[in-house]
């Protein structure tokens, strides 16, 4: 019988002791991990786990991947659900080709590196199917992203003149927080084990984020916009389709400056790609 966990992380604010004194205040994102969490009981995964805001910590973000990942096996799955700020720091090992930085989750207590997500991704079965949701800003791949195109006169801002709060870390504050850290951060950053570990993911992972890699993710009052969005195609199990079909539903959805990617790493499954999102 197969198995699924899910881990919902939603963070309306950072610790500003770790971010040199930004809190990246939000509204919406502890309310989606909730309601990811819902939908996750409701499809009968055995284990369902929010970590919010003073509780998403690196440790336990960390933990708890490590924990599925011991827990399941091939033909088993696993969602893992991020909403809140993106962030930079300097690519020191070289795998950034487009904008030589490596993107982060912004977690309460420090920014987890893409390097280091893949690193746990990598602890995963081959044969186990791992569904990535990351509703941030410049998370069109959440593995090697963000090339910055447009609205660069909001990167030192995370709200725009139409008083829409985006899901960024601005470019000053990422500046700041990574000199007071560098210590802590260049010891990842400079960890040449991290720097091939997307290669090495034998999962079959699939990625659904809220952006391109040049966009950035809105907030929202009582959902962020790509969250919402996705809540209401899935219209509370109701949806019928694959996970394609799926993905092209909210984007149907989505202003023209937030376009959902839809991304695949590790080995290739077409069985898992045409199953209904969230099938145990």
């Amino acid at each position: 019988m197969t198995k699924g966990i899910a881990l919902a992380i939603g963070l309306n604010a950072v610790d500003p002791k770790k971010y040199d004194g930004w809190s990246g205040d939000l509204n919406a994102c502890e309310s989606d991990a909730t309601d990811i969490t819902e939908m996750a009981k409701a499809q009968k995964f055995e284990q369902a786990t929010m970590l919010l805001t003073k509780n998403a910590t690196r440790r336990k973000v960390k933990a708890k991947i490590v924990e599925a990942a011991k827990a399941l096996k091939a033909g088993d799955i696993f969602v893992l659900y991020y909403s809140g700020h993106g962030g930079q720091l300097p690519d020191i090992n070289n795998d950034e080709e487009l904008d030589n930085e490596d993107e982060t989750w912004c977690l309460y207590d420090g920014e987890l590196v893409d390097d280091e997500l893949h690193s746990y991704l990598k602890r995963f079965a081959q044969g186990v199917r791992v569904f990535v949701m990351s509703d941030s800003c410049h998370s069109g791949t959440v593995t090697k992203q963000a090339f910055y195109s447009d609205k660069l006169e909001i990167r030192n801002t995370n709200t725009d003149d139409r008083n829409v709060k985006y899901k960024f870390m601005p470019a000053d504050v990422a500046r700041r927080a990574y000199r007071a850290n560098k210590e802590f951060y260049d010891s990842i950053l400079r960890d040449s084990s991290l720097k091939e570990s997307r290669s090495k993911v034998k999962a079959s992972v699939l990625l659904i984020s809220g952006c391109q890699d040049n966009q950035l993710s809105s907030d929202g009052v009582f959902n962020s916009k790509f969250t919402a969005e996705l809540l209401a195609v899935w219209n509370n199990g109701r949806f019928r389709g694959d996970y394609r079909k799926f993905h092209k539903k909210i984007v149907r959805r989505m202003p023209p400056d937030q376009t959902p990617n839809f991304y695949m790493i590790g080995e290739k499954n077409p069985t898992y790609e045409a199953q209904k999102p969230f099938t145990v």
